[in-house]
């Protein structure tokens, strides 16, 4: 199973100035969820900007520039070697847009946060596709001073 997980505004910024352009309590929950105990999949910008490996699952990092090795982290030149090196392991594609673009022919299913705000001056955008590739279900909304709904696009057969 390769899946993607991505927070994104109604205008479809996903960064902004090497960041996440929000904090809202509960919405990176389902990463969380989602990732523990499974492959995650990021582009070596993401990875830097974390730091270190995530805890609990194993981390590849997509870069032709740079090579991290260690307990839960490899290097893939790409998206594809990575879910080979994946195996049989559930993988899940966390960014940023030069992943998410790669990823989005290969996905099995999307899991796409979608925050209720505008994002002045995002410079990092999720890609676009064809929703009608995927059936699609609306999960939960919560969030405080910001709303979120979880939305999860599962490709047809």
């Amino acid at each position: 199973m390769v899946g993607l997980i991505v927070a994104r505004s109604k205008n479809n910024v996903i960064g902004k100035n090497g960041m996440i352009p929000w904090r809202i309590k509960g919405e990176q929950k389902q990463f969380k969820e989602l990732t523990t105990g499974n492959v995650v999949v990021m582009g070596r910008k993401s990875y830097e900007e974390i730091g270190r490996p995530l805890p609990n699952r194993k981390t590849i990092v997509i870069s032709r520039t740079k090579k991290y090795e260690g307990e839960n982290l490899a290097t893939a030149a790409s998206v594809e070697e990575a879910i080979e090196m994946a195996g049989d392991e559930k993988v899940y594609i966390s960014g940023g847009y030069g992943l998410y673009k790669e990823a989005l022919p290969l996905v099995d299913v999307m899991y796409i946060t979608e925050v209720d705000t505008l994002v002045e001056d995002g410079d990092v955008f999720f890609p676009e596709f064809n929703a009608d590739d995927f059936d699609v279900e609306v999960g939960e909304t919560g969030g405080d001073e910001i709303k979120f709904t979880r939305m999860t696009y599962t490709r047809k057969k």
